[in-house]
């Protein structure tokens, strides 16, 4: 068996990975899980960091939450104050690693309090839908 020696530029690639890891987790916990599961950290460099998205509408909405996501990174020890956003269509997620659905069921209190609203509403659209959700869910 042979065993892999590191030099010094192996070793700062490997403590290179482990930062940028220990920041994609940091980035994935302060994000909304859909976002979360397109974002990428491509690179740190000095104090700026570089996040890579699959397209523009997530850019976008990366932009807004860029004080949150420098917060996150701040407390887990981070000297950042820069975020740097980069499309890059390759990332675009695929049908199978999206992530899962945040499903709860309707409850008891919750179904009972649609029957009352749908006994309280006019005729209309809103009532028809009301009644598919009880149908649905009774």
């Amino acid at each position: 068996m042979q065993w892999l020696t590191l030099d010094a530029t192996g070793a700062s690639l490997v403590a290179k990975a482990n930062d940028l890891l220990e920041a994609q987790r940091v980035v994935r916990k302060a994000l909304p899980p859909v976002l979360a599961h397109g974002c990428r950290v491509a690179n740190i460099d000095r104090q700026r960091v570089t996040l890579a998205v699959p397209g523009a509408a997530h850019a976008t909405r990366l932009r807004q939450l860029t004080p949150t996501l420098l917060r996150a990174l701040e407390v887990a020890g981070w000297n950042l104050t820069e975020v740097e956003i980069r499309v890059q269509a390759a990332l675009t997620p695929t049908q199978e690693s999206r992530p899962p659905r945040q499903v709860r069921p309707l409850d008891r209190d919750a179904l009972a309090c649609f029957r009352d609203l749908h006994e309280k509403v006019e005729p209309g659209p809103l009532a028809d839908a009301i009644g598919r959700l009880l149908r649905h869910h009774g």
